[in-house]
């Protein structure tokens, strides 16, 4: 999966998406195996618990973020500045490398150093 945690993402498309310049939001956390994840201060909703709920001894409303697919956010490149497809290398070593396919900077690495993927 190409998205991973930690990562800034813009949501293009759903209820949430920004009709004004890209907003970056950070990725929390991956559900149900890299189809959907959630994503800071996105698809916020309030869950009304009884009293003695172990989150919320006293009861009343929790603000929580619910997962969005996927398919609906982009990768957000700190060094362009947009919303860009990632893609995968291989460096010179052999290390496997996630890479932005606009401006081809390294976004970060996945594997470490093979021989049998190493230019030779």
């Amino acid at each position: 999966m190409k998205i991973q945690k930690d990562d800034m993402v813009v949501v293009v498309a759903g209820d949430h998406k920004s009709n004004g310049p890209p907003t970056p939001h950070r990725v929390v956390q991956i559900v149900e195996g890299g189809k959907r994840i959630i994503v800071e201060g996105i698809n916020r909703v309030f869950k009304h618990v009884k009293r003695g709920h172990p989150k919320s001894p006293q009861g009343g409303r929790l603000q929580m973020e619910m997962p969005i697919a996927t398919s609906n956010v982009m990768f957000y490149c700190g060094g362009c500045s947009k919303p860009v497809r990632i893609g995968y290398r291989y460096t010179d070593e052999g290390a496997k490398e996630r890479f932005c396919r606009s401006c081809s900077t390294t976004v970060s690495a996945i594997s470490p150093p093979r021989s049998r993927y190493a230019k030779k």
